[in-house]
């Protein structure tokens, strides 16, 4: 048996996703889910669906919940980890309350919430801390006693994240044809937000010209070129680009979209691209829309061949990055001295958002950050 590692104060994990339909009835429901508050018509909801039911209605993302579930038990199982897991989503089921409710009921105290989002934003970390005080408020509401809740740190730059991705772009790297490997342009993507909730992302610190978000994604992005670089000798020239826009059109978001950039680095010559969704955890719809999908019909026009790079999904160096932050974090919990684990130029993250992070546009309550009505 492994030596037990101890994950005190915490009782259990909550891995805390987006969540997504698993059949046509559940596509427009779904997306009321979304976009509550907002006021658009179920007719526009059927429009934007479409994409949801080309696949039959069905998001890959909660089926790769569940592997990544399976890979974190079987992983603190194998090292001793004595943590159960569980899984609520934000827009679809298993809804985050009933999940709370749940965990209360089992009589869970103090929980860890592992998101799927690795990066600094009002939608990748603020949004899941204000679902986190409704869901708390609820219960309160239910008459329940209330779990302490926090949440791990970004992980964006933790080599168990970075390095299943490298090695994805190494894969598809190989698969092209040998005659247009080595100019081969590596496009690293991640979803577009509006270029005023980019500035304002991370700490007050780091807030303008992208912010938090923009400048964690350039720097897995060149931590993945520079392994490329060191495991083939050659030097892939390389750019951060955008996918996945919404919304008005006037407002202004991150660019370049991921098939203008197509269209330019062919233009410009390129031989071959392959894509990178280095800010996405899973293949969920995003990827499998619009890039194995969009994003390839406009190489295919071009004429440009194409890779896209896997994610890291429920890869199992993944499910050790978990592990680890988990330990981390315990450690630091109980008062103990603790190296963060992270490669790069910008260290770790913080464990606590500070006041100010990732700002609302209206302000709203948000569990486990400095500014949380729940201790």
């Amino acid at each position: 048996m492994p030596d037990a590692l101890d994950a005190t104060p915490y009782d259990a994990l909550l891995l805390l996703s987006f969540g997504g339909p698993e059949g046509p009835d559940d596509v427009v429901p779904f997306l009321e889910n979304v976009t509550r508050g907002r006021g658009i018509p179920k007719e526009r909801l059927k429009e934007v669906g479409q994409h949801y039911f080309l696949f039959g209605g069905v998001s890959p993302i909660n089926d790769q919940n569940r592997a990544l579930l399976g890979a974190l038990r079987k992983d603190f199982a194998d090292h001793g980890l004595d943590l159960p897991v569980y899984w609520g989503n934000r827009n679809w089921a298993p809804y985050l309350t009933d999940t709370l409710r749940e965990m209360v009921r089992d009589g869970r105290r103090r929980i860890l919430v592992l998101a799927t989002s690795a990066y600094a934003s009002y939608s990748g970390c603020r949004q899941y801390r204000e679902n986190l005080a409704d869901s708390l408020a609820a219960l309160q509401d239910e008459g329940l006693d209330l779990p302490r809740v926090d949440k791990l740190r970004h992980y964006f730059n933790h080599p168990g994240f970075a390095e299943p991705m490298a090695e994805g772009v190494l894969q598809s790297l190989a698969s092209l044809p040998e005659d247009v490997r080595e100019g081969a342009h590596i496009a690293f993507t991640t979803h577009s937000i509006p270029l005023s909730a980019a500035d304002t992302s991370g700490p007050v610190g780091e807030h303008g010209d992208g912010g938090a978000y923009v400048r964690q994604h350039l720097e897995v992005a060149g931590l993945i070129a520079d392994a490329v670089r060191e495991r083939t000798g050659t030097d892939h020239p390389w750019q951060l680009v955008y996918q996945s826009r919404s919304g008005a059109p006037h407002i202004p978001w991150l660019e370049p979209d991921i098939c203008d950039h197509l269209e330019e680095r062919h233009a410009a010559g390129v031989p071959s691209v392959v894509m990178a969704p280095i800010g996405f955890v899973s293949d969920h719809m995003e990827v499998l829309y619009d890039l194995d999908t969009e994003a390839r019909a406009k190489a295919e026009e071009l004429g440009l061949p194409v890779r896209r790079s896997a994610t890291v999904g429920a890869d199992p160096r993944f499910a050790a990055a978990i592990r680890d932050l988990v330990r981390e974090r315990a450690a630091t919990e109980r008062g103990e001295q603790v190296t963060p684990c992270a490669v790069g130029a910008l260290g770790a993250s913080h464990d606590l958002c500070p006041v100010g992070c990732c700002p609302a546009r209206a302000p709203r309550p948000a569990a486990a950050g400095a500014d949380s009505p729940y201790a």
